[in-house]
């Protein structure tokens, strides 16, 4: 039990990080330049790990940094970039908070991570929650902005749950620092050419391109993936709930708002499922220990026999 909350808290590094970047992204970084954004992220994050984890990829590895840093870093980073240029963070949130549910089935599908009842439950409630929190409809929906949201949920779904199936081939930071370094050399080709050169830069900007490269990336996605070597799927991606309810509390922190009695509530229900979900996640990992356990007694007793 202490295990499994020790690697809670890293993991939830990893949101409460991402809280921030919508705010950052919106106030301090170019408009109109998603890719060059991503790459900007992507690529002086995976340096600055690869500095503390001097591996280079082996094996299969390479195609796998590359496939990963496609999805949960480079095509990612830019819709994300996207979203946040054209939809209000509550909306952007309440969609990327969908993928809790979203990573219980490719878990369910790709490595075989059965969600509990406590786990589906916590996601109900969690996305609920932050529906409640965040969303009011009265702005109106930029298409554009809400298929870039949700194909960035989709697509980094996926690949969280692809990289927890092969995070015993490699270092965690090595890996995260692959998937960076990879996701960002793929974007530079594109970049280059749908996007020209790149923005000028003042001071604003460049001190929010370092704190979205270091913060936001590198510390952040480390954990994550610290998180998902350690948790479930399902545990791990109902922490990433994490991320509206710091937007929310910063916005009220930065910006002066003031939380209504609806959105109180509504931060009561995501935090009330992210317990749950957790909750669930000890009981399914203990009963997986318990059962392999059981194996090996079994075993045992076979070959008395």
């Amino acid at each position: 039990m202490e295990a499994n909350l020790r690697w809670s808290l890293v993991t939830a590094i990893a949101p409460i990080a991402w809280g921030t970047n919508y705010y950052v992204t919106r106030e301090f970084l170019p408009a109109g330049h998603a890719l060059y954004g991503a790459a900007f992220r992507a690529l002086p994050a995976g340096l600055l790990l690869l500095a503390f984890r001097r591996r280079p990829p082996r094996g299969s590895w390479w195609w796998k940094s590359l496939l990963l840093g496609f999805l949960n870093m480079s095509a990612f980073f830019a819709l994300i970039y996207v979203a946040a240029q054209r939809l209000p963070t509550s909306t952007a949130s309440t969609v990327m908070a969908t993928a809790p549910l979203v990573m219980m089935l490719f878990a369910w599908a790709l490595i075989a991570e059965r969600p509990g009842p406590l786990q589906l439950a916590g996601a109900g409630l969690g996305v609920a929650g932050v529906s409640l929190t965040l969303f009011t409809g009265a702005v109106p929906m930029d298409p554009v902005g809400v298929l870039a949201s949700v194909a960035a949920m989709v697509m980094s779904s996926f690949g969280y749950v692809l990289a927890k199936r092969w995070s015993a081939e490699a270092d965690v930071l090595a890996s995260t620092a692959w998937q960076l370094l990879g996701g960002g050399l793929l974007l530079l080709p594109f970049t280059v050419a749908v996007e020209g050169s790149p923005p000028a830069l003042g001071l604003p900007g460049l001190l929010g391109f370092a704190y979205v490269a270091v913060v936001a990336t590198a510390a952040a996605f480390a954990a994550w993936f610290t998180g998902l070597r350690r948790l479930p799927a399902a545990t791990v991606g109902l922490l990433g709930l994490l991320n509206p309810v710091t937007g929310v509390l910063l916005g009220t922190a930065i910006a002066g708002e003031t939380l209504t009695i609806r959105q109180i509530c509504g931060l009561v229900l995501t935090l009330t499922g992210i317990l749950l979900g957790r909750k669930g996640g000890f009981l399914t990992a203990r009963n997986g220990r318990n059962s392999a356990r059981s194996d090996n007694i079994n075993s045992g007793l076979n070959c008395r026999q």
